[in-house]
């Protein structure tokens, strides 16, 4: 993992050392190059004590011999001292005075780190050697050493941030008047009554705050499958503007913030002769708006992905959940999508998905059906320096029953995208995204007629 690159870079010195080797009479006189370079062959030839014992020489000499350190470090991690060895890499990354050093430590680092059992760190410090690799081969060597440790670790955790202004971070109408709920009304006085919107049931501008950490841990693999154990957690924060709180006083962001955990048990296999993958699903979960509990959730999902050629790709999946309603209505949910990729001849990838929904309820007003449909098309060509996808999405749902309208309600809503990955940009492995969206839903019902126009800013793995 790095050694050729460490051993390339390893430099002589000008005084000398002596040494005495066992079984032999005479002095041996070597400089500190000389002995760095016997110390180096002694690790690739399968002799760690000996290739310690050099290092150790050099050390007496300068406590602070980086490349002394780094051999250490090597020695102790392939004799098994695992301790010592993060030790002596610790001491060899304090050493470190340039990035090609800071590259070669945190290259041993990583070494020791996966050899103690610890992956998931070493897959950090590989992060780290990319963000300080010298040159190409190094940040590849870097990558290619994260990849095989990240495809082993029977642990692999994602932790994602994003800061979105948003200009209806409630959902709420864009109209300013609706009507009441008609059963009442047209008792009262023959025919709906219309009535001003205030507060909170009008879109409110603000910032919307995103944390998410999704990890699994892999207990049980074979060639062909795989049963992993899964835990999610979301944070949604939101703060509103001076407009937002003129338009709804009393009203704060915390009165819609969000947070859900979810934990569950997964099992994917490979079939179709390695050409498809399928996976199975079961979670349980909780969540939480403004502060309140929420719900409780049954999740269960399979999922089938299939390779038709290397330029296509299609796949379809299957959910069902169950909410217990604590502050929401219980219900029952069926969905279903188809999606395909496509790359073409110019270069460009095109995807599409297909959905659709049911949802059942003892609260007749939330039952609804729903159809999705979502086209993206990423550019071949950079556009400012990025990658770009953009997006369309339709939406339909309806409602056969609400308390404002005798013929039900219909949501139909309309949603564009724009996304830049800054590949360019890169920090310890990770590129900021930019995405520009906008949203337009129209409704027989105006409280629920809304627009959005948003702007989010994100990072993610760059491998």
């Amino acid at each position: 993992m790095g050694w050729g690159a460490l051993r390339r870079g390893l430099s002589g010195a000008a005084l000398g050392l002596a040494i005495w080797t066992s079984g032999v009479a005479a002095e041996v006189v070597l400089t500190p190059g000389q002995l760095t370079h016997a110390a180096v062959l002694a690790l690739d030839s399968g002799d760690p004590a000996r290739a310690l014992a050099y290092a150790d020489a050099l050390l007496t000499r300068n406590p602070e011999d980086f490349n002394a350190l780094l051999v250490r470090a090597r020695a102790l991690r392939d004799l098994g001292r695992n301790t010592e060895a993060r030790t002596a890499a610790w001491a060899a990354l304090d050493a470190a005075e340039t990035d090609s050093d800071k590259y070669a430590g945190s290259m041993v680092m990583a070494q020791v780190q996966s050899s103690s059992g610890r992956k998931t760190l070493a897959q950090y410090w590989l992060r780290r050697a990319v963000e300080m690799a010298p040159n190409q081969s190094g940040e590849a060597r870097a990558i290619r050493d994260f990849k095989y440790l990240r495809a082993t670790n029977p642990w692999s955790t994602r932790i994602t941030f994003s800061i979105t202004p948003d200009s209806n971070i409630n959902d709420g109408s864009s109209r300013e008047t609706s009507f009441l709920n008609y059963e009442q009304t047209e008792l009262l006085f023959g025919e709906q009554v219309e009535y001003q919107l205030t507060g909170a049931a009008l879109a409110l501008p603000g910032v919307e705050y995103t944390l998410g950490l999704d990890t699994r841990y892999r207990f049980s693999q074979t060639a062909t499958g795989a049963h992993d154990l899964f835990f999610k957690g979301d944070l949604r924060h939101y703060t509103l503007t001076e407009e937002a709180r003129r338009t709804a006083p009393g009203v704060s962001g915390d009165d819609f913030a969000f947070a859900s955990v979810f934990g569950g048990y997964g099992y994917r296999w490979l079939n179709q002769r390695g050409r498809g993958e399928t996976a199975l699903r079961l979670d349980l979960g909780h969540s939480w708006y403004g502060g309140s509990d929420y719900a409780r959730y049954l999740r269960g999902a399979v999922h089938h992905a299939y390779i038709v050629d290397p330029r296509n790709r299609l796949g379809a999946s299957l959910k069902g959940e169950r909410q217990w309603g604590i502050n929401a209505a219980d219900m029952d949910t069926a969905r279903m999508s188809l999606w395909g990729g496509h790359r073409l001849n110019s270069g460009h990838s095109v995807f599409w998905s297909l959905a659709g929904a049911e949802a059942v309820s003892p609260v007749p007003s939330e039952e609804f059906t729903e159809l999705r449909l979502r086209a993206s098309i990423v550019l071949p060509q950079p556009v400012f320096g990025a990658t770009a996808q953009f997006g369309l999405g339709l939406r339909t749902r309806e409602y056969d029953v609400s308390p404002h309208s005798r013929d039900g309600r219909r949501d139909d809503e309309i949603r564009g995208d724009l996304t830049l990955i800054f590949k360019q940009v890169d920090y310890h492995g990770f590129n900021p995204t930019l995405t520009i969206f906008g949203s337009q839903k129209e409704s027989n019902i105006a409280l629920y007629e809304s627009n959005k126009l948003g702007i989010n800013f994100g990072i993610q793995s760059a491998f």
